[in-house]
């Protein structure tokens, strides 16, 4: 992919994330709980898998 195109898509996601974040602030900290959410539960699973190997 070439560098101006990389350059366009980066300018757009920022954009319409911050159009989500002014216009729709509540449901933009829902999303984001909950893909934190989803993180730290995938992060206690590697966890639980990692102390399992070793126990």
């Amino acid at each position: 992919m070439s560098p101006a195109i990389k350059n366009v898509l980066v300018i757009g996601v920022v954009a319409l994330v911050l159009f989500l974040l002014i216009t729709q602030p509540t449901q933009s900290a829902e999303a984001v709980q909950t893909a934190l959410g989803w993180l730290r539960d995938g992060a206690e699973a590697i966890v639980t898998f990692v102390k399992s190997l070793f126990a």
